[in-house]
């Protein structure tokens, strides 16, 4: 299952870990993604949508069609 954003198109960045005494190694930083359902007014249907919680606070201010709009225009996602 890929830890991308289904509306901002967020992926996993990767960084070091850094100890007391400054060895590095590897680790990647993960998008806070929540599997979210919506209801879709237009189509008068629901979608489950896996976003980042940066994209739900999007959602709630602007709405679920207007983002979903944006994410279309972008190419994050194929609406039928």
């Amino acid at each position: 299952m890929a830890k991308v954003c289904d509306i901002t198109g967020k992926r996993p960045q990767v960084g070091n870990n850094v100890s007391h005494a400054n060895n590095k190694t590897k680790r990647r930083f993960y998008p806070n993604l929540q599997k979210k359902t919506f209801y879709v007014p237009e189509e008068d249907a629901w979608i489950t949508l896996k976003v980042s919680t940066k994209a739900l606070k999007t959602i709630n201010k602007k709405g679920i069609s207007a983002v979903l709009k944006e994410a279309q225009d972008k190419g994050m996602i194929v609406i039928k």
